[in-house]
């Protein structure tokens, strides 16, 4: 991938990072490439936030990328996910646009800025299936046989999953090759207060509720997608398949997904906090203050020094 500029913008759930990145995208010319794991599924638009009204609303519709691109029953990881992102960035350098990468989604995110050990390619789902029912000793003999001293050395052999990707590599003769992508970026970030944020959370699921969240998850089931798979999907749609099962009323489900929710946005915030801590600035917008969006992308265009962050979330303490 050619070193290209790119606009990064993520940050927490709930913190308005669509909305802004579509205002962005209207004043700077620019694209959206999603960083959402789960906005890539069709049909999964309430609970995932997808606000595709938003690229349309209040003037000149915006392009978008890597939204709605697999079926909700497709297989999609992070190698699938660099796949797309790769062609969709030379796609809007190739047009002169600017990208602008958009996500909560911090796995994504990390990838796009360091690169990613691809480590051999897509998942090999048939020899994944063969490994199935060993146990942990069983794999770990076998990779002890099978792998280079190094490929052994560095996995982790605590977690079944880790063994059996390490086994993959080994039987398939594959090598760990970093592929670098974005070189050039800036990365913002809305910053709200975590009680802030907790109430932003509230608001917004309860509006997604109102909005038909339920009717959106019983119609994927109609329309054969198993509840089993929607459990697998996350976060909103694993709390509506157990509504939809019985297994939850209705205030048991939204205290139970209004809780987990929060923790994901606790997860995310750790995730932000290494990559400032692994070198990347993070500038955070306070309140998700436009202007000073708007001022920072001008000052990178413009080729002009940026002033360091103002403060980093590594430094904040609740």
């Amino acid at each position: 991938m050619t070193s290209e500029r790119c606009l990064v913008l993520t940050g927490p759930t709930a913190s308005g990072k669509t909305r802004l990145a579509v205002a962005l995208a209207r004043r700077f010319g620019g694209e959206i490439v999603s960083a959402d794991s789960r906005q890539v599924f069709k049909g999964l638009d309430i609970g995932t936030g997808k606000d595709l009204d938003e690229y349309s609303a209040g003037g000149e519709p915006v392009k978008y990328h890597l939204i709605d691109v697999v079926e909700p029953s497709q297989d999609f990881n992070l190698f699938v996910y660099l796949h797309f992102a790769k062609a969709a960035l030379e796609d809007i350098w190739g047009r002169g646009m600017l990208p602008i990468v958009c996500g909560g989604t911090p796995l994504y995110i990390k990838a796009l800025l360091e690169g990613y050990d691809q480590e051999g390619g897509s998942p090999d789902m048939d020899f994944r299936r063969e490994m199935e029912g060993k146990s942990r000793e069983e794999l770990v003999q076998l990779l002890k046989e099978k792998a280079s001293p190094r490929l052994y050395e560095r996995t982790d052999k605590t977690q079944v999953r880790r063994i059996v990707r390490a086994l993959e590599l080994a039987v398939n003769g594959c090598t760990v090759e970093p592929v670098p992508f974005v070189k050039d970026a800036l990365v913002m970030a809305p910053y709200f207060t975590r009680a802030e944020l907790h109430s932003r959370i509230e608001q917004r699921l309860d509006a997604r509720l109102g909005a038909g969240l339920l009717e959106e998850a019983r119609h994927l089931n109609e329309q054969g997608l198993s509840l089993e798979r929607m459990e697998w999907l996350g976060l909103e749609y694993r709390f509506a398949a157990r509504y939809l099962a019985g297994k939850l009323t209705f205030p048991e489900m939204r205290e139970q997904l209004l809780a987990h929710i929060r923790q994901f946005c606790k997860r995310q915030d750790g995730w932000f906090r290494k990559l400032e801590r692994d070198g990347h600035d993070i500038y955070w917008l306070p309140n998700g203050d436009s202007a000073m969006a708007e001022e920072l992308v001008q000052k990178w265009l413009a080729n002009e020094p940026l002033p360091p962050p103002e403060f980093r979330l590594d430094n904040i303490r609740y």
